[in-house]
């Protein structure tokens, strides 16, 4: 029986690699077209691949945290012909073919050789559509009993929680993100285990061993490097870890920003004494960085390097910065320029719970005209921030502080917002940066 070899496809934009989360699937099992394969963490979101083909699956690429870059071997089959396969003419609009250093590549990152010579190619079709977008959509699958979405499963892994033991308060029976997050922030939510084991198990083997005392020095009364108690395997463990999904993504793109952008940074304070009552900061913030887009549309702007051309936008889309545990997302709020506080706000809450969850769309990580990045919601007044291409500008908010400020006759506390501008001196003048800080601050100076 001839097989058939599944090439990773693209699963978001021409992203060069993604990671294995969990395999639903194992050497040896039956697998039906179109049903579950494997879940796949990417820079933008965890996704669920589907079966190519009907048939056995004879070798998996990798385990739980491997590397696979796009277009290497994720798996061969062996075609069952009495069950349904997918039409030679279904085929279209996902093949990347398998380049020879491409696929070396990935067998030297997984450590594990998938030969082709004589094996057929399944391409990098996933599901029955037409269009790659067809692996973008999540859905909850039932593994070992229990349902829960890919993304579920990625963040239950990176927690250490058994999804057999966590209460589901999802539709169906569905085990949800809140349901992990609590059953990590508070142990005593689990169910309990199937069974008790004993000191021995079912086979009168003997329990293992329990581990080593942790201790400052060694047998030899030498002091010796220690691990802090609680910390967990893998984890400041001295020892080099591989980067993976957001933050692998993220590496790259702020290398490739580094080595593109004429970077300069302006700072000033924004005073924002004149407000009235309690208002909301990030809402003024985007706001006033629309006033300064309509003031010196040069900075809502992108650059191309390459081509040495600069495209103006007369719409404003701000990237709002959101820090993770997996790392640094940018979604946009688009069409900033017409929506009130109100509807900032809402649009903001709305990205930052997608985020939360992986769910947001690709297309809404990309595409902004102009970056925000509010890291005064943790500490720090001024920072450089990393403007990203094809963008030509990001505004960084630092920390608010009350200043003492000499005014005509004396001296008076106000409270004040340090603003840090960041521009790519390639496409913007330093009259033009300085002339759009003045323009945010303006803005944020006004009363309300």
């Amino acid at each position: 029986m001839s097989h058939k070899s599944f090439h990773l496809p693209d699963l978001g934009e021409g992203l060069p690699d993604a990671t294995i989360v969990e395999w639903f699937v194992k050497e040896g099992d039956s697998i039906g077209l179109d049903e579950p394969l494997v879940s796949m963490e990417t820079a933008k979101a965890v996704v669920e691949v589907p079966s190519p083909v009907s048939g056995k699956v004879v070798r998996l690429a990798g385990k739980a945290g491997d590397v696979i870059a796009t277009g290497a071997v994720l798996a061969v089959f062996e075609p069952d012909p009495s069950r349904p396969q997918r039409a030679e003419g279904q085929d279209t609009g996902h093949h990347h073919g398998a380049p020879a250093r491409t696929a070396e590549a990935a067998e030297t990152a997984t450590g594990t050789a998938m030969a082709d010579a004589g094996e057929g190619d399944a391409g990098t079709v996933v599901g029955a559509m037409q269009s790659s977008d067809a692996v973008l959509s999540e859905r909850a699958v039932a593994v070992g009993g229990v349902k829960a979405m890919p993304a579920v499963r990625a963040l239950a892994r990176k927690l250490g929680v058994d999804l057999a033991r966590v209460r589901a308060t999802g539709p169906d029976g569905t085990v949800s993100l809140a349901d992990v997050k609590q059953a990590a922030a508070d142990p005593s939510c689990l169910l309990p285990s199937a069974a008790a084991e004993p000191a021995g198990d079912a086979a009168g083997r003997p329990a293992a061993a329990a581990p080593p005392q942790r201790t400052a020095v060694s047998a030899s009364g030498r002091p010796m490097r220690t691990r802090p108690p609680g910390a967990e395997a893998g984890l400041a463990s001295g020892q080099p870890e591989q980067l993976k999904g957001v933050r692998r993504n993220m590496a790259r793109v702020m290398a490739d920003a580094h080595s593109k952008v004429v970077p300069t940074t302006l700072v000033d304070d924004a005073d924002l004494h004149a407000w009235i009552g309690k208002q909301d900061i990030t809402a003024r913030l985007v706001r006033a960085i629309v006033a300064g887009c309509k003031a010196v549309p040069a900075l809502n702007a992108w650059f191309d390097g390459q081509a040495l051309a600069v495209t103006r936008h007369p719409h404003v889309d701000v990237g709002i910065a959101v820090d993770t545990e997996d790392g640094l997302f940018v979604p946009a709020l688009r069409n900033a320029d017409m929506l009130d506080a109100r509807g900032i706000r809402a649009g903001i809450e709305r990205l930052r719970a997608q985020v939360a969850d992986r769910s947001i769309p690709a297309s809404e990580l990309t595409g902004y005209t102009i970056s925000l990045s509010n890291f005064g919601m943790f500490a720090g007044r001024y920072a450089t921030p990393v403007v990203v291409p094809p963008c030509v500008a990001i505004v960084g908010a630092g920390r608010l502080s009350h200043d003492v400020v000499a005014v005509m006759g004396g001296i008076e506390v106000h409270r004040r917002l340090p603003l840090s501008l960041t521009f790519d001196h390639r496409a913007a003048t330093g009259g033009e940066a300085a002339r759009f800080l003045r323009a945010v601050l303006d803005d944020l100076e006004l009363p309300q």
